[in-house]
């Protein structure tokens, strides 16, 4: 029989791998007797774990939430996920960053020799993609008050905060009045954090920014949940951000030939098809939200340009054209 501090871990570690487990598959598990299981079980509480016993025909055991966090237990595989997590959370938008370096140092502190040595190689930099200003950081508590919503299916009241232009009146500025939304989904893009809901006002599907959300409490009556357009929350949230119009496509997509190699273009461009057409040239089919913003994303390629089509993208071009010359030309005061 193993010594008790083993058999503790060995049972935590089961305890801790599925919901319930029958007495008698953990006595066999262990290879002790269903007395030695209660008694380890016992022991187990005592140290702050709270393992509750279920009735039934066969009895068991479940590891339940507590009032305070006890002890934890890691496989290596675990433990080395943990941290490369905590590491990677700046990326995450939640505003964590302080929690999670914290949250590092104290696992590292109770791991193993081995394994704080594998973690002490792995350093990883989480590098934030450029922009104008810094993403906006969402507080954990409106993260947690939009999960809860979802996850009870409870109609969400909260207000939603404009992004007001400048040049925006008093009257615009005004206070809208809350909204009122089922959450079914609360997901992540681009470092931001977004709420996909049924919008009850509007009758539609929409997807808020979670920086903008202020959560008004109590929260209103269950719903039952609808399924999301194309049924999948992961096509339907990439599908509104490339202006989603029940084609599956960009709104705006055209064809262009350019005199590169297919690798170089290749490199710089993640949403479009590339065909080489020769050692330095190369079919481009690319999609934007308008002509302008197509004919700006291909002209960043250093190199001439031959549109394909359609008669859209030529206008675009020639729109942009005259733009950057009356640009070129234009005398600074």
């Amino acid at each position: 029989m193993p010594k008790t501090s083993g058999r503790l871990l060995s049972l935590l570690s089961l305890l801790q791998a599925r919901r319930d487990w029958p007495g008698a598959l953990l006595a066999e598990r262990l290879g002790i007797s269903p007395r030695t299981v209660r008694r380890d079980v016992d022991r187990l509480r005592e140290l702050g774990y709270p393992v509750v016993a279920l009735k039934g025909p066969d009895g068991g055991y479940r590891l339940d939430a507590g009032a305070e966090l006890p002890p934890l237990l890691f496989d290596d595989e675990q433990a080395v996920a943990l941290a490369v997590a905590l590491q990677i959370a700046t990326t995450t938008g939640a505003g964590i960053e302080e929690a999670a370096a914290r949250a590092l140092t104290t696992v590292r502190q109770v791991m193993p020799a081995r394994l704080r040595h594998r973690i002490d190689t792995l350093q990883v930099t989480a590098v934030q993609r450029p922009s104008v200003a810094p993403d906006p950081q969402v507080s954990g508590e409106v993260l947690m008050a939009l999960s809860n919503a979802v996850h009870a299916r409870e109609v969400l009241r909260f207000d939603y905060a404009p992004v007001s232009p400048p040049e925006a009146t008093d009257r615009d500025r005004a206070d809208p009045p809350p909204r009122r939304a089922e959450p079914h989904h609360l997901v992540t893009w681009g470092s931001r954090w977004y709420l996909v809901a049924w919008d009850l006002d509007r009758e539609d599907w929409r997807t808020f920014r979670a920086d903008r959300i202020t959560p008004r409490i109590p929260t209103g009556p269950r719903f039952t949940p609808r399924e999301v357009p194309g049924g999948e929350v992961a096509a339907f949230v990439a599908g509104r951000f490339q202006g989603f119009d029940g084609s599956g496509d960009w709104p705006c997509r055209g064809e262009v030939i350019l005199d590169l190699p297919a690798a170089a273009v290749s490199r710089h461009t993640r949403e479009g098809i590339v065909e080489e057409l020769g050692p330095d040239r190369c079919r481009l089919v690319l999609g934007s939200w308008s002509w302008p913003g197509l004919a700006a994303a291909i002209g960043r390629f250093d190199a001439d340009i031959e549109v394909v089509g359609p008669s859209e993208l030529k206008d675009a071009f020639a729109y942009l054209a005259r733009r950057y010359a009356n640009a070129a030309s234009h005398e600074p005061t």
